[in-house]
């Protein structure tokens, strides 16, 4: 798999059927292993090991109902209160970063109404504060450590 901007970490991989599988920790299971997962998982572990943030408060995968249909946030970090505070999109590392992934994340935020977006692509990231008054994002010059978000 690609090399990412992200530090480097040691996952459970096996092939079954021929397609590789990673161990996703917070899910508890084996998922297969497509570009968008590495970095998934990659991005999971920053937050956790570099950034400070709980496990207990992350939800991989979180699944929302959108106009009767199913859509699901890539990562979804909870405050202490168990109140969205963070959607985090994550894309293959040749998907590039634009204003379609925004628009994506803030549909998700629809339903979620929280803060904070970051999204990754493993190579760039972007972490910004959503600002509701002025419809526009602020963006932070890099991203925080959790403590930043309480």
């Amino acid at each position: 798999m690609q090399i990412l901007n992200l530090p480097r970490y040691n996952f459970a991989v096996k092939k079954v059927n021929s397609k590789l599988q990673i161990f996703d920790s917070q899910r508890k299971k084996y998922v297969t292993l497509t570009p968008e997962e590495w970095v998934r998982q990659h991005f999971v572990r920053f937050l956790i090991e570099e950034k400070h943030f709980p496990s207990s408060r992350l939800a991989v995968e979180y699944t929302l109902k959108i106009k009767d249909m199913e859509r699901r946030c890539d990562i979804v970090v909870f405050a202490k209160n168990g109140k969205p505070q963070i959607i985090i999109e994550i894309k293959a590392p040749q998907i590039i970063l634009n204003q379609a992934v925004f628009d994506q994340i803030a549909i998700y935020n629809s339903q979620l109404n929280v803060d904070y977006y970051i999204i990754s692509n493993g190579l760039e990231h972007y972490c910004c504060r959503v600002d509701r008054e002025n419809s526009r994002y602020e963006f932070l010059p890099e991203i925080p450590d959790y403590q930043f978000f309480q």
